[in-house]
């Protein structure tokens, strides 16, 4: 019923720092670019702003896929209240639990195969890493 609303919440909260982590990375990268080390030789690396891109393409993914087949099978309501299980108390009650158990899991197992992802980027990174490392030497 409103199950994809708990992984809206953290795409909310993803995208925030989405936006912070991006702007702290541009801080540190403008006295870079304004000395002239635009081409300088970098490790590769990964950065927050990216990896928090990553999850959040797969939260609003899963948010808008999950909104539009709710909206679909009519679930989901183009007048308020929105939701066609706050009708009732006793339908409201059922989407609190299906939110409470459904939409928390479903946010935390997308986010541990984010995590996985990342770990997986890490470890190809410190190869091409090695692999560079290998090649100045």
């Amino acid at each position: 019923m409103a199950c994809f609303i708990v992984p809206a919440a953290e795409a909310v909260v993803v995208t925030a720092a989405y936006f912070v982590a991006k702007k702290s990375e541009q801080k540190i990268q403008a006295p870079k670019l304004a000395d002239g080390e635009k081409f300088s030789h970098e490790e590769p690396k990964i950065t927050w702003s990216k990896r928090l891109s990553w999850l959040l393409g797969l939260l609003w993914g899963g948010v808008l896929l999950l909104a539009f087949e709710h909206f679909w099978h009519g679930e989901v309501v183009p007048f308020p209240p929105f939701l066609s299980a706050m009708s009732s108390p006793e339908d409201t009650a059922e989407m609190l639990y299906e939110m409470s158990t459904v939409g928390v899991s479903m946010a935390v197992t997308v986010t541990a195969v984010w995590g996985a992802i990342c770990a997986a980027a890490e470890v190809k990174v410190k190869k091409i890493r090695q692999s560079l490392k290998k090649s100045e030497a």
